[in-house]
């Protein structure tokens, strides 16, 4: 299969308003989506107009793509469901709830506000796999599309869901028990400025927690600048409150870090471990298997191993982990970034689902978060490095380099870990190594870096 040249790991992303982040591109995208759109309009409903969900998030640059993708859309036949801002899952569950054929998110997640990026959904509510995202970048590059003419009344709509907010936050209350309620809990709820400005706090609020509202205040060009990448302006708040815990969320709210009642960081490996035990008393965790990434703590894999159950590990990424997770049949998976994926509540990574299931053991347990988090799981040191070159080569190819990695394996044998991988969306090489040793295989990590700017310079 011909490898795919716009669409990254989550989507297509760069620099808004500079290729391929452009309207152009975007209007000739929404006419490639309704053309791939109208198959499943065809099997579900005749001949009737194929329906399209676009929601976005707070970034300036919003409006401009939000425009052109409808445009495009509209120039196909197809119809526009415009939701405003509204975080990535809530797209995702809109378009199954509306019976839509697809749904279109304009978001850079973490990025900062002048990037952007457009990601898809299918009917399911699950990410487009490669071979439609493929299909799609061939439909951009070639001529099929120009040779369809829609006119008269054959030409697409648009119209706004003006109550999608409340929809999505009536969906999000319904994954917390019927039992249990927030009353008497504070939380503090960093939305980032982003697309859960106005959802957020009120699902909390409505389950009955008491909730201080931070990051709530979009400009169009703030977004990030507090939430996930910032967790220590959530610690600060979290203390000064006296909060049970802290909840912050990145740009388009698909992932969560969470900070107890200390303002200490509790990562998605933590998160994970404490809710796949919770799961694993209830016996809830389909195969007794939780699903993370490559990126994930070996502590986090023993952990399991302690209570009975198994890791299963998949490249970087969401897409990765929810396409392991319908393959096998599991329930439940994540990343340590704190994309967290509850498959029978959500079809991709939704952070305010993910801190409801974590609120649900917090009261039923009725004991502070950081003595929750301390049993969790035992992190074995690990480091992170990465290095951006002017180009990219298969590792394979880097001589050197390879040799060094299959020496620090051996090395290092069951008590640690390598990944070296070239991130999805630039020419950046990123190598994480783990083991009982911090300043070992600190060095060790150097000496990867070192040695593929050796191979890559000759």
């Amino acid at each position: 299969m011909t490898d795919r040249k716009l669409f990254g790991t989550d989507g297509i992303r760069g620099v808004a308003n500079v290729h391929p982040m452009t309207p152009e591109l975007a209007l000739r995208l929404g006419r490639a989506i309704t053309f791939v759109a109208k198959r499943h309009a065809k099997k579900s409903g005749g001949n009737r107009q194929p329906r399209i969900v676009i929601g976005k998030d707070t970034r300036l640059s919003g409006y401009l793509l939000e425009t052109a993708l409808a445009a495009g859309i509209c120039a196909m036949g197809g119809r526009v469901m415009l939701c405003g801002p509204l975080p990535t899952p809530g797209v995702a569950n809109i378009t199954v709830s509306m019976r839509a054929d697809a749904g279109v998110v304009i978001s850079a997640s973490h990025n900062p506000y002048d990037d952007n990026g457009i990601k898809l959904f299918g009917p399911d509510g699950f990410k487009l796999d490669d071979a439609l995202e493929l299909e799609i970048e061939e439909l951009l590059s070639g001529d099929a599309l120009d040779k369809i003419k829609v006119t008269g009344n054959k030409i697409g709509s648009a119209y706004r869901v003006d109550d999608a907010q409340g929809r999505y936050v009536v969906y999000c209350k319904s994954t917390f028990p019927d039992r249990l309620s927030l009353d008497g809990v504070r939380i503090v709820v960093d939305a980032a400025h982003g697309a859960a400005y106005k959802v957020a706090p009120l699902v909390f609020e409505e389950l009955g927690a008491r909730v201080d509202r931070i990051g709530v205040k979009p400009n169009g060009t703030n977004i990030n600048k507090s939430g996930a990448l910032h967790p220590a302006i959530v610690a600060h708040e979290v203390k000064k409150r006296g909060a049970h815990l802290g909840i912050a969320l990145d740009g388009d709210a698909d992932r969560v870090i969470i900070l107890d009642e200390r303002g200490e960081e509790l990562d998605g490996d933590v998160l994970m471990a404490l809710c796949a035990a919770r799961m694993l008393e209830q016996r809830s965790l389909a195969k007794k298997t939780l699903v993370a990434t490559v990126m994930s703590n070996l502590g986090l894999e023993r952990a399991m191993e302690k209570r009975g159950g198994k890791l299963v590990r998949t490249p970087v990424g969401d897409r990765h982990v929810v396409e392991r997770m319908r393959k096998g049949a599991y329930t439940f998976g994540g990343e340590q970034s704190g994309h967290l994926i509850f498959l029978e509540h959500a079809t991709t990574g939704d952070g305010i689902v993910a801190a409801l299931q974590l609120l649900a053991l917090l009261v039923d347990s009725q004991r502070p978060l950081s003595e929750l988090a301390m049993g969790a799981m035992e992190h074995v040191p690990q480091v992170l490095l990465s290095e951006k070159f002017p180009l990219r080569r298969p590792l394979d190819q880097l001589a050197t380099t390879s040799r060094l990695i299959a020496k620090i394996e051996r090395d290092l044998g069951k008590k640690g870990r390598v990944v070296v991988r070239w991130s999805g969306t630039e020419p950046k090489l990123r190598v994480m190594l783990e083991g009982e040793d911090e300043q070992r295989i600190r060095r060790d990590a150097q000496a990867i870096l070192s040695a593929a700017r050796r191979d890559l310079a000759n």
